[in-house]
């Protein structure tokens, strides 16, 4: 049996992916503030103090049985604040960095330790940003976590590769999905956020992917290792992935 670990499932993209693991007949086991599918603890990742008790629950689900195989999705993270940098709440800005740049290292790192002396294959996907590519007015932190947390994926995926471990770990966007995510940043000030009408024109277009389309190619995903060809796609230990490329149009 497979063991699916997915932080941030409570709705959208997460709530998906666990639902489409739990059809598969995986282990699932979800982390968020709110109630999730499978089973679950409750733990707000932007608090550093959740991140031992997080890493000691994950440690004894794995540990519990011997799985056939390991994954964990790191999908929690958070726009908010949406506005310049100077000119938004100090705190919400803390909690940014906190959730969508350290929580996904540290996590990912103890995960890493977790699995490291497993005999079946692990995977650990980042669920990343486009936004982490290039600068966008009004999202500083959110395109700060998401770029380091892309650099870390590479570098640590490097590692696993010398190592020749059975670990894969990628960071992957999910393209612009109609999520409640996506309903706040509509919501914004055009003078917090610039480029708010291309985004309302995504949503009034019918351009935004749908969460069980995503969940449904990250599902696939989550079971390559490195090394595999995934359509028409090497993948590699440390690869950073648009998920669109992988969903049939």
């Amino acid at each position: 049996m497979q063991l699916t670990m997915i932080s941030g499932a409570s709705s959208g993209i997460g709530a998906a992916l666990a639902d489409r693991a739990l059809a598969a007949d995986h282990k699932v086991a979800t982390i968020s503030r709110r109630p999730g599918p499978g089973d679950h603890l409750a733990a707000d990742l932007s608090d550093p103090a959740s991140w031992p008790i997080v890493s000691d629950w994950i440690d004894g689900l794995v540990s519990a049985e011997a799985w056939d195989r390991v994954v964990f999705v790191h999908n929690a993270g958070v726009i908010d604040p949406v506005g310049f940098a100077g000119h938004v709440d100090p705190a919400a800005y803390t909690t940014n960095v906190l959730l969508n740049s350290a929580s996904a290292q540290v996590l990912g790192e103890r995960f890493l330790g977790t699995v490291s002396n497993l005999d079946c294959p692990a995977q650990l996907m980042i669920i990343s940003s486009g936004a982490g590519k290039r600068p966008i007015l009004g999202w500083s932190s959110y395109c700060a976590g998401k770029a380091a947390a892309d650099m870390w994926v590479r570098t640590v995926g490097a590692e696993q590769a010398a190592l020749e471990s059975k670990v894969t770990v990628l960071s992957v966007a999910p393209g612009v999905v109609d999520t409640a995510m996506q309903a706040s940043i509509r919501d914004s000030a055009e003078t917090e956020f610039p480029l708010i009408d291309q985004f309302k024109e995504l949503h009034a277009s019918g351009s935004l992917l749908a969460p069980g389309d995503v969940a449904e190619a990250l599902f696939v995903l989550a079971q390559a290792n490195a090394g595999d060809m995934h359509q028409d796609t090497h993948i590699e230990n440390g690869a950073v992935l648009d998920i669109r490329d992988f969903i049939d149009s």
